[in-house]
């Protein structure tokens, strides 16, 4: 019978697991955030800055950040919140950011956002999908 302490494959195929399961795990929780970010972005943009409501959207704006920085740290600034609502300007459609989601990360989705032509943001997009 092989000693367990000395047999390498058991501690390396273990190893193994726990690492596929981080990997698994930071790669669901990227788009759950992503995804969360988009339904901010959709969020705001409905509610607070469409139509006659803009003037008044930038102060709740200024409201909403004080309280969610307070509650919930520095990733929920002005320019931060501006960037999830870019991101729904940007890509409309929840089913396209769910699938992009899961190959992409909120990082890129930033840089994608900073593209100003669509065709271009479209090509990096899938472009990068398809490098993944």
């Amino acid at each position: 019978m092989k000693d367990i302490a000395t047999d390498a494959s058991l501690p390396a195929d273990i190893k193994q697991l726990i690492q596929s399961a981080k990997q698994r795990a930071a790669v669901s929780l990227n788009a759950e955030l992503t995804l969360l970010y988009w339904q901010v972005g959709r969020r705001i943009a409905e509610e607070v800055l469409k139509g006659e409501r803009a003037e008044y959207g930038k102060q709740v704006i200024v409201g909403l950040v004080k309280r969610l920085v307070a509650e919930y740290g520095r990733g929920w600034s002005k320019r931060n919140l501006s960037n999830r609502v870019k991101f729904v300007e940007c890509f409309p459609d929840q089913e396209i950011v769910q699938t992009l989601s899961a190959q992409l990360s909120w990082s890129h989705f930033v840089l994608l956002v900073s593209i100003e032509n669509p065709l271009k943001r479209d090509f990096y997009a899938q472009a990068r999908n398809k490098n993944r």
